[in-house]
Parts: C-alpha cells; structure tokens; sequence
C-alpha cells in the first residue's frame, strides 16, 4: 500500500510551496523497518508574495509661515485718529514723530487722547526720514534761504519740526546742504 502524504511549506520571497511526499513500502512488502523514502519536488509557485518595502520617510516641508494674528478691530476713535495722522503724513508737509504726536493730541489741534494718537502712529508705521526730507523741501522752497546749520537746528528743534539728528542730517543731506 503507497501512502503519500503532502506537506506545504512557505519559503522566501517569493514563496515556494514545497511538497513532500512520503511513499511508504509497495503493498505487497512488509519490512521490519516499514522505511518510509521521502521524495521530493517543487512545483511552480503556488502564491507569489511581493517584497517587503520599507516604509519611505516623510518628504520634508517647509515650516509653514505663521499665520498672522488677526488685525484687532479699532475703535471708532482710533479709526478716525489712524484717518487724520494718514492725511497729515500725507500732505507734504511732513511730520515727525513728535509733532505728530502734538497735532494729533493738542486741544489746538485734533485733541485726541495720547493713546489713540499713539496707536495710529503706530499703526501707519511711517518713514520718518522720508517724512524728515518733505519738511525740508519746504523749508527750502519758502524762499527764507537757509544754511544748513539753520537747517538741521529747526528740524531738530523742539519748537520746529522735532525730528532726531539722524533724521535731520539725512534730510539735509538730500535737500542738497
């Protein structure tokens, strides 16, 4: 009698099933040993497993910009104080930090409270040494003739236009003095 028996292993990739089969002495033989002769064959793939991939490391990104805080809103008072320092900083004129301050703030002036006027300053964020320039373009252009001594002492002057030294120089630098 032939018994087979078949046995089904998996191996490497791509898995291979292999077959055992184990025939046992022909039906007519009786040995003492009853020996049992393994055969073996390997048939084509049964299944085939793709190969193992390595997880792919995350692409790097940029860091994404902060988002910007959202603009707080103003108050009515600071709209409007925003509104009159953008059309002094606006007229030519030109303003420093200081004697916007003052017209914005003064009870001859705007007379807005100093917080507001100093939000709006803020706010604009404006040039001060191009605001410095535009008063000394007028200056000069007033025909009162000025050395450039006069010049940077009623920029920087508290009584004049109160812009700092720097700002005064550079200005009087671009006027031509």
């Amino acid at each position: 009698m032939r018994k087979s028996v078949k046995i089904a292993a998996w191996v490497g990739v791509p898995a291979v099933a292999i077959i055992i089969g184990v025939s046992a002495a022909s039906a007519g033989s009786h040995s003492a040993s009853n020996a049992v002769t393994p055969t073996f064959s390997v048939p084509a793939p049964i299944y085939t497993v793709p190969p193992p991939t390595m997880p792919s490391a995350p692409a790097p990104t940029t860091p994404a910009a902060p988002a910007k805080p959202a603009a707080p809103a103003l108050t009515v008072s600071q709209q409007q104080a925003v509104e009159s320092a953008q059309s002094y900083l606006q007229d030519g004129s030109g303003f420093s930090q200081a004697g916007l301050m003052k017209q914005l703030t003064s009870r001859y002036g705007e007379g807005f409270s100093q917080a507001d006027a100093a939000f709006a300053i803020k706010y604009l964020h404006p040039d001060w040494y191009a605001q410095a320039v535009e008063s000394a373009k007028g200056y000069m252009s007033d025909g009162s003739g000025f050395s450039r001594a006069e010049l940077l002492n009623q920029l920087t002057s508290s009584y004049g236009e109160g812009f700092t030294w720097a700002q005064a120089e550079y200005a009087v630098g671009k006027v031509g003095l």
